[in-house]
């Protein structure tokens, strides 16, 4: 086994998995560390945690058992992945969990590199950007868990992790592969422990995947997965055709939104024009939560054989989504919102849905463990970073979406590409 990878959070686990897998390497992702012995037969493994905004103490520990795990089947390298926004706190969890990393491994070097300009993230001058603007100015800046006040890389591991920080800027990365392993080797030796990659393009993250190959630990976004899938690809004779295993398997389909991110109200208020939908409902699940779920799934049955799936929706714009938080609490919102998705799930599987496409990692997650997924298969890509991916043990393929991933029509995209 190559690569082993750990993803902090569902859907960004799914996203890393899509891209080593269509840049040449076969990979199986876990939900979870496992409990017990697996035989897997893949070049990658991405174990997908839930560490994004626990606790940091957390986060190590859950990340640490990763890696332990991964070292015990051979890995070779080692990737942590977090988003492409490096949604954090000012506490974490980014740098506690690499600080962790690199002293479980030995190590005093790694690289931050979240961009993926495929969708949009690009970084500049150690500054991440989002589209056009800032990472600082996009609408990461209203996120209600982990909202980005900050762009500059550099600042934002300075104030998470123990070492100090480092860049390469892209007119290094322009010179190729042997410019940016000399800058790695210098910044190495005079003490720099976090080194800030500048992308501006697919060619960037093809010359890092290269240059990083003698890193024992590296870290990132996805994009840093295309280059190095195709430098071991290349090593390997050339990307291989992919397995058809991971094809969604035939169902009814529903649509689950939990996220608030730009993308996804743009999402929904489109899909909204094309099939049946439905608002959640806050003092509804508070009230009588078995109830609601109850009166919801009743709801969604009708609309089965619907040429488009009905979507159940908590997505809503910052404002309104403040409302509820100063009403019920932030936390407690954000807990009853997942308790809903879950239980909703549970009761469509039984009820013969085989189809989930899910908009959110907290949803995703929440929706993939009551599913009682622990391995699946990457699919075919919907979206850049959002395939379709199937369980391994049972009929069940989901579309784990995260928030500011797709275009505008991605929900119906989904399932006109891929019908049932």
């Amino acid at each position: 086994m190559q690569l082993g990878v750990i993803a902090d959070d569902f859907t960004g686990a799914t996203d890393i998995a899509s891209f080593l897998v269509k840049n040449g390497m076969s990979a199986t992702q876990l939900n979870g560390v496992p409990q017990k012995a697996l035989t897997i037969d893949s070049d990658a493994v991405v174990i997908s945690l839930k560490t994004r905004s626990c606790d940091p103490q957390l986060a190590i520990e859950q990340s640490l058992a990763a890696l332990h795990w991964l070292q015990k089947q051979g890995c070779q390298q080692f990737y942590f992945k977090y988003c492409s926004t490096f949604d954090s706190t000012a506490k974490g969890n980014i740098g506690p969990v690499l600080d962790a990393l690199l002293a479980a491994l030995s190590e005093e070097t790694t690289v931050i590199s979240p961009a993926l300009p495929v969708n949009g993230r690009t970084v500049y001058q150690g500054y991440l950007f989002v589209g056009h603007r800032l990472l600082s100015e996009s609408g990461m800046r209203h996120h209600p868990v982990t909202p980005m006040t900050e762009a500059n890389l550099q600042y934002l591991i300075a104030a998470q992790a123990q070492g100090k920080p480092g860049l390469i800027d892209y007119s290094i990365v322009e010179q190729g592969t042997e410019a940016v392993r000399q800058q790695l080797d210098v910044l190495t030796k005079t003490g720099i422990n976090y080194i800030v990659l500048d992308a501006l393009n697919e060619q960037h993250l093809l010359t890092q995947g290269e240059a990083v190959q003698g890193l024992k630990l590296v870290s990132g976004g996805s994009g840093l997965a295309i280059g190095i899938a195709q430098a071991w690809a290349k090593e390997q004779g050339g990307i291989k055709e992919n397995s058809s295993a991971g094809v969604p398997v035939s169902g009814p389909a529903i649509v689950l939104s939990g996220s608030c991110s730009e993308m996804t109200n743009t999402q929904v208020k489109a899909y909204r024009q094309q099939a049946p939908a439905k608002s959640l409902d806050l003092a509804k699940c508070f009230a009588d939560l078995d109830q609601y779920v109850t009166q919801i799934s009743t709801w969604v049955r009708e609309y089965a054989n619907a040429p488009l799936a009905p979507l159940v929706y908590a997505t809503t714009e910052p404002e309104t989504l403040k409302q509820s938080q100063a009403i019920y609490g932030s936390k407690a919102s954000s807990e009853i919102v997942e308790r809903f998705f879950s239980c909703l799930a549970a009761d469509l599987f039984k009820q013969g849905f085989k189809r989930f496409i899910v908009a959110g990692g907290e949803t995703s997650s929440s929706v993939a463990q009551t599913l009682g997924v622990t391995a699946f298969h990457i699919g075919p890509v919907i979206s850049p970073g959002v395939p379709w991916v199937r369980d391994t043990e049972q009929a069940l393929s989901l579309a784990l979406k995260s928030g500011n991933f797709g275009d505008e029509n991605f929900f119906a995209r989904a399932q006109q590409e891929f019908p049932v």
